[in-house]
């Protein structure tokens, strides 16, 4: 299965939180056993870090994951535009999702 692509929006300031259904052949992947992860960077090849979401199996049997950053994370990002994926792992092996632009809108209250 290759990864998917969606474009997100994370709002400045914000608690961002995206819920994901994982599906193979038609039916929901059973996650028993996975974590999720992923991480946000100012580019697909830098370096630089930007943010890693918290990723969470929250309902394994049905393929419900979902990826999060709280509004103390999302208030350090700078407006712009910026590249993601997330992943779904075990200790011997790695899948990629889910990928895409994450685009940050500035937050004027303060």
């Amino acid at each position: 299965m290759s990864a998917g692509t969606y474009n997100i929006t994370i709002d400045q300031g914000s608690d961002f939180s995206l819920q994901l259904t994982i599906q193979e052949g038609g039916s929901a992947k059973n996650l028993t056993g996975f974590s999720v992860r992923g991480q946000l960077r100012p580019t697909i090849d830098s370096s630089t870090l930007t943010a890693s979401f918290t990723g969470t199996v929250t309902d394994a049997s049905n393929g419900i994951c979902t990826i999060s950053l709280p509004y103390t994370t999302t208030d350090d990002i700078s407006a712009g535009s910026y590249q993601y994926d997330v992943e779904l792992y075990t200790a011997s092996t790695v899948q990629r999702l889910i990928q895409g632009t994450a685009t940050v809108k500035g937050e004027v209250t303060r």
